[in-house]
């Protein structure tokens, strides 16, 4: 959420970043400024009736010690009035906080000034490429090759659930297990402590880091229990500092975590669901870091850094590419995302998206710490997928497949799988 000091002091420049994501805030922003003005206003009145009760309190007991009890009494009237008014301007108080709030959760974060252009993902700018990018024989898709090797069943996953949830065999099944533990142990050795977490949560845990109201219709919502299932671990990790106020000694904290996520994915159509590439159910191993701002933007170098690193040990080709406006998540202030190439279909597949959402959650959450003047000041908050599985597993099965079809398994995972090949 921005912070209401920020649309107070410069509503314009809020107004003109916002439109970098083709989002037209200004409406909002003065309907917003307009409660804000109206709430200080009723804020003065209420303040100014409290000192006249006050005032008039005093009053009260030196006219009853010089006798004078009719005064005291028009005094003790004037007081009632005074509590009747009060009450209903603190009911106005609380109906402009409400509303500020409601309004405000609507608005997107700000885009970094190094957000580019665009409105598309074909708009989104390539930073670097790492790998081998050669096909030297007929690649298949996975999906094929699963099918031939019986290692993926959709059609049961299909009958038990529905379309988007797979159903992992033998090996593959394996594999998975492989890559969860792998990500996990790289993230310990980075620093990051591991903890395991809800996958279901609560509105407010939805609303702090922005998954709510923004992609409401895109959870799964359990309604007797009024609980949601989470899209990333990333949910249930932040909130772990929901209403806190943090000391700097606390900081910064990084946390890992494994989670099955849960998506609905609607509007999802065509060859891009095909097979692994888009579910409803997955694995991810998800990193977080909550930082003090000075720091937020190298922390994000880092965790960038230690994305592209698990990919590399794969040995898989890949890219990173920075989001231009139009395709920048509602919550984020700049975010990069890494595709790996998946051979057999000559597609990229997106596997991590690592983000820094400046004070955008924080100020949601309350979460806050005190700074070196013993001041409380809002913590940025970050975070990445390090990694998303059921793509890393689409491209090792396609890349790392061999003319007499096998798939080698990269090396890095041969002592969590037991195995070399398929």
């Amino acid at each position: 959420m921005i912070p209401l000091t920020t649309l107070r002091e410069n509503p314009e420049k809020v107004i003109e970043r916002l439109l970098v994501k083709h989002f037209d805030a200004k409406e909002l922003v003065e309907r917003i400024l307009s409660y804000d003005k109206q709430k200080r206003e009723c804020q003065k009145q209420l303040d100014d009736n409290y000192a006249e009760q006050n005032r008039i309190a005093k009053d009260i007991g030196r006219l009853y010690k010089e006798g004078k009890k009719e005064e005291a009494e028009v005094s003790k009237k004037r007081t009632g009035e005074l509590k009747e008014a009060a009450k209903d301007l603190e009911d106005k108080l609380k109906s402009f906080d409400d509303n500020i709030s409601q309004t405000l959760v609507l608005l997107p974060n700000m885009p970094h000034a190094s957000v580019p252009e665009g409105k598309t993902a074909e708009d989104n700018v390539e930073e670097y490429r790492w790998g081998d990018f050669e096909k030297n024989f007929n690649y298949l898709p996975h999906w094929d090759l699963c099918s031939k090797k019986d290692l993926i069943d959709f059609e049961i996953g299909c009958k038990l659930t529905g379309a988007g949830f797979p159903l992992y065999r033998e090996k593959v099944a394996k594999l998975q297990r492989a890559l969860v533990n792998f990500f996990l142990d790289e993230a310990s050795k980075a620093g990051y402590t591991e903890v395991q977490v809800p996958y279901v949560v609560n509105a407010d845990s939805g609303y702090a880091t922005g998954q709510l109201p923004d992609k409401e219709g895109q959870m799964y919502f359990v309604g007797e229990d009024k609980l949601y299932l989470i899209p990333t671990a990333e949910v249930p990790i932040t909130n772990i500092y929901r209403n806190c106020l943090l000391k700097k000694s606390d900081l910064p904290i990084r946390h890992c975590a494994y989670s099955a996520c849960f998506r609905r994915e609607a509007g999802s159509y065509g060859k891009d669901v095909r097979g692994l590439n888009r579910l409803h159910q997955f694995d991810k191993v998800e990193i977080v870091q909550i930082v003090e701002p000075e720091t937020s933007y190298q922390v994000l170098e880092d965790m960038k850094t230690h994305v592209g690193g698990l990919i590399r040990k794969l040995g898989l080709p890949f890219r990173m590419i920075r989001l231009c406006g139009g395709d920048i998540s509602f919550t984020s202030a700049l975010t990069f995302d890494f595709e790996v190439f998946a051979k057999g279909q000559e597609k990229w597949l997106e596997v991590s998206s690592v983000s820094n959402f400046e004070n955008f959650q924080a100020n949601r959450m309350k979460l806050r710490y005190k700074n070196e003047d013993g001041k409380p000041q809002l913590l940025h908050t970050l975070n990445g997928s390090a990694l998303a599985l059921p793509r890393i597993v689409a491209a090792i099965l396609e890349d790392c497949q061999t003319p007499e079809g096998e798939i080698l398994v990269p090396e890095a995972l041969q002592a969590y799988t037991g195995f070399d090949r398929i």
